[in-house]
């Protein structure tokens, strides 16, 4: 006889397992499948995505701080020697404590792992696959699509898993790539690029497009890119890359040029980072009858995440909207509280995006193009980091704040940040946007003194009052 709960989650990811610990709580019977061969639960996000990339991202800059910037505070160091087994490690341990985290949580508030593939099936079962290839039927009243996304391979680009890969692999370089090439100038390219350039590769980065970070605010996007060539990077950019060619330990990329000349880059890797596609492989979505959008794969769903078929739900990086942990993570809160016949929302608008290379970029909201396209009147207030007491004692000068308001309201439409810390600096402007706050309410708010933060609040003063203070 199949096991029977009030729901079952397909996904243990950032989504899947918060939807799972929130439904618990509110005391619906919950099991949630997850088919990692390792059992261990937190998704794409927590074992190969957001936690290991911020590992070596934070290793990586201890290490570029100390072979290039403790001098100039005066702090001497003799010989600095780079040990990438004792750094890899230390990620896998962050992983380890972060997935096991997890797994108590689940155990705390009754739910239930269940582990293997999980396919959908007519009628809310759920058929689970276990990695010995038995198999189990789940009944539930409610099913909880939750299997996130995976990186997209190109048909004249495969992945090897050793000279052309995917973000997983690059992870795991050891030794630290010679020469990197990076097909892709989104923020996961970036990002790991950031890594193993600090840890002494040459970087390479092949773009379609004619900038990187292509969804950020424009002026942010260049800033970034003249940051990053001042740190080493190497761009070409409105390039089509065409194939690769494995020869011994060396890769070497043809591509096309916006001239129409053809370009040939030899590295030693290539990763391949041009975005990421909803995971839907033996889910059972064509079985189950559950509408998806074959182009783009996409899980159709309405307001309160139902799928065409009673009693199916999904998030995520399955629906629409940003691919975020963060966003999957509200979704999976929201979609357990309605359950249980509680009134909550996500507010779209204001779910911020950071990247992690150095300076930060955090944003939220709308960009100056949007604005433009939409034909809304917005007022512009900046301000350098530079001009603030915290940031030259830091010795951290580049970048700004751009917040965004509208011109007749002063509501706050936008802000983007470029410097130290922007990833703990947006949370304000997070907030004020979600009370649907104005620039002057920024302002208004007392930043201590020396913080970064205070450039947050000189550049609301800029777009609410047309003058900083301090500037």
């Amino acid at each position: 006889m199949a096991d029977s709960y009030d729901l079952v989650v397909i996904g243990g990811g950032p989504g899947g397992y918060m939807a799972a610990i929130r439904a618990a709580q509110l005391g619906l019977k919950t099991a949630c499948v997850e088919k990692r061969s390792n059992k261990a639960l937190g998704g794409t996000c927590l074992n190969v995505g957001c936690i290991p990339s911020k590992a070596l991202l934070d290793s990586s800059e201890a290490y570029e701080h100390t072979l290039h910037k403790l001098a100039r505070h005066g702090v001497k160091v003799g010989s600095v020697a780079l040990d990438l087994d004792t750094m890899l490690k230390r990620k896998d341990k962050v992983v380890g404590d972060l997935t096991g985290g997890v797994t108590f949580l689940f155990k705390k508030y009754g739910v239930t792992p269940v582990y293997g593939s999980g396919k959908l099936l007519k009628g809310n079962k759920v058929e689970v696959t276990a990695a010995d290839g038995a198999k189990s039927t789940l009944e539930a009243k409610n099913v909880l699509l939750a299997t996130g996304s995976e990186s997209i391979e190109l048909p004249f680009l495969k992945f090897d898993g050793k000279y052309v890969v995917g973000s997983t692999e690059a992870l795991n370089f050891n030794p630290v790539p010679k020469h990197l090439i990076i097909v892709g100038g989104g923020y996961i390219g970036l990002e790991l690029g950031s890594v193993w350039k600090r840890l002494g590769a040459k970087v390479t980065v092949i773009e379609f497009l004619p900038r990187i970070l292509a969804i950020s605010d424009g002026e942010i996007a260049n800033e970034v890119h003249k940051l990053l060539v001042k740190q080493g990077f190497e761009f070409h950019l409105e390039t089509k890359v065409t194939g690769a060619k494995v020869e011994g330990d060396s890769v070497t990329v043809t591509a096309q040029g916006k001239d129409g000349k053809e370009i040939k880059v030899t590295g030693d890797r290539v990763l391949v980072s041009v975005g990421r596609r909803p995971y839907t492989a033996g889910l059972g979505l064509d079985e189950a009858g559950v509408k998806y959008d074959p182009k783009s794969g996409r899980v159709e769903i309405d307001a309160h995440y139902r799928t065409n078929v009673p009693g199916v739900y999904a998030i995520g990086d399955l629906v629409t909207g940003p691919m975020l942990a963060h966003k999957a993570s509200e979704e999976g809160v929201v979609f357990a509280e309605t359950l249980a016949g509680m009134k909550p929302h996500v507010n779209y608008d204001a779910i911020p995006s950071v990247i992690y290379t150095w300076p930060e970029v955090a944003s939220v909201g709308l960009t100056e193009e949007q604005l433009k396209e939409k034909g809304v009147e917005y007022r512009v207030g900046k301000f350098k980091f530079a001009a603030t007491g915290r940031a030259q004692a830091m010795d951290e000068r580049d970048g700004f704040v751009k917040v965004l308001a509208d011109a007749k309201t002063d509501r706050v439409l936008g802000v983007h940040i470029l410097g130290p810390r922007a990833s703990d600096l947006i949370a304000e402007c997070v907030t004020i946007m979600e009370y649907k706050g104005s620039a002057e309410d920024i302002a208004r708010c007392t930043h201590a003194h020396p913080t970064l933060s205070e450039a947050v609040g000189e550049a609301a003063r800029m777009a609410w009052a047309g003058k900083p203070l301090n500037s």
